[in-house]
């Protein structure tokens, strides 16, 4: 596929990340650019082609944009961004009385995402995912590397939907319309490594980074995972059964968490001992 030139005077820098920047129309406030760093070719192509597949399928995401690059040779997707939107992270700490009802909410939409039947040659199995993560990070020992393959191999497959990066801020609502966002980790798989990440987000994290990503306080966050349990889960279940069939899922998190910071990270190990 060929992108589409554009020219970089049009926009205006709002933001930065790991991989890019993201950039605002001067003019049209509709249109937004996620501008790739130099030499990232492939990614946004491979992005924007997911998304596009993911959209097609009927998962409530918004449509996907174009494929672009800019006159000093950098690749990226220009798209319309949702006007008013509300994160669920963002509408729970503005409004924290409304916490059980933003957690249900999306719950309901975790729930119906998960229940969503895939082509599986069209998707990458979350198993494989993490089975590359794990080859790849220096810092378990071979022993424990084989309890975590193991575990992971031992884990039901399902043919559904799976977000990849399942955080209360990847899902958006206006109104009544309601939408996941960043699902360039989109797969299909178990939904239980899925709800691992709401559980770190919500229960392991640090308090500094749940402030700075979510901003709220980790109490407010733990209370939005005591909604959002039985919301997903139903309510005839424990809080504590749930989370002892979660807590190993989040733990596992840990590969993405190492591979990312290039250091062990104790705290998230922790979630491990059941399998180590």
């Amino acid at each position: 596929m060929e992108p589409t030139k554009i020219s970089l005077s049009d926009y205006v820098l709002s933001g930065g990340g790991a991989n890019g920047e993201s950039y605002d129309h001067k003019t049209d406030p509709s249109v937004m650019l996620k501008l790739y760093f130099p030499g990232k070719i492939q990614q946004p192509l491979d992005e924007m082609l997911l998304a596009r597949k993911v959209y097609d399928m009927g998962i409530p995401t918004p449509e996907p944009g174009e494929y672009v690059v800019t006159e000093d040779g950098r690749y990226g997707i220009r798209f319309r961004r949702i006007l008013g939107k509300k994160s669920y992270s963002r509408a729970t700490a503005d409004n924290p009385e409304k916490v059980a009802r933003y957690a249900a909410e999306f719950a309901g939409m975790c729930r119906q995402l998960h229940a969503t039947k895939v082509d599986i040659s069209q998707f990458e199995n979350v198993k494989e995912r993490y089975y590359r993560l794990l080859e790849e990070n220096r810092f378990f020992t071979p022993e424990e590397k084989e309890k975590l393959h193991r575990f992971i191999a031992e884990t039901p497959d399902e043919q559904t939907a799976i977000h990849g990066d399942l955080q209360y801020s990847n899902a958006i609502f206006v109104g009544d319309k309601r939408y996941f966002i960043d699902l360039g980790d989109f797969c299909y798989g178990n939904h239980l490594f899925d709800i691992g990440m709401v559980y770190l987000c919500c229960n392991l994290s640090p308090e500094p980074f749940i402030q700075e990503t979510f901003h709220m306080s980790k109490a407010l966050a733990m209370e939005f995972w005591r909604n959002f349990a039985p919301a997903y889960f139903g309510a005839d279940r424990s809080l504590e059964n749930i989370e002892q069939e979660i807590l190993p899922y989040a733990g596992l998190k840990t590969l993405i968490i190492e591979r990312d910071m290039n250091a062990p990270q104790p705290v998230f190990r922790a979630a491990l001992k059941s399998i180590l």
